[in-house]
């Protein structure tokens, strides 16, 4: 980890926060550091800029996920906590493409590919998360393939 820019990065965000004593952000941000390092041990060798960008987004997905729990059981105590946390990691990833963009460029993979229908699902998610790695949350992917692919 000690060769990667995104690392450098996290750990000298880390001192700031330290610093600061923003508690939230220290916690984060161990937290992203914790989570890089246990990819790297698994991984044995030192983790590329698209596996570093792929363990954040992963972070960010589960708390996406959540805040739709705690939402659910109506927890707005904790949809708070963790919307502040999600802030922080999404700061660490590239901007993410609107939903706009997101289905304008599904449709066009979908005409790329010939997809007719869902069972094609796999492949226009494929492409698209291909492409955009970092920049779309997979959920977002999905419904747009899905409701493109329900018209096909």
């Amino acid at each position: 980890m000690a060769g990667n820019e995104m690392a450098k990065r996290l750990a000298d965000d880390l001192k700031t926060a330290v610093k600061a004593k923003d508690k939230d952000r220290i916690a984060v941000l161990r937290m992203i550091l914790s989570a890089l390092k246990n990819a790297e041990l698994e991984e044995r060798e030192e983790l590329s800029d698209d596996m570093e960008l792929a363990v954040i987004a992963g972070h960010a997905r589960r708390v996406r996920e959540s805040i739709e729990e705690f939402r659910k059981g109506d927890r707005p105590d904790l949809v708070e906590k963790e919307e502040r946390e999600l802030a922080i990691v999404m700061s660490y990833l590239p901007e993410q493409m609107s939903d706009d963009d997101i289905r304008r460029e599904a449709a066009a993979i979908v005409v790329e590919t010939g997809a007719a229908g869902p069972r094609d699902m796999g492949k226009v998610m494929g492409e698209m998360m291909k492409r955009f790695k970092g920049r779309v949350d997979g959920a977002a992917v999905n419904r747009a393939v899905t409701e493109l692919l329900r018209k096909a």
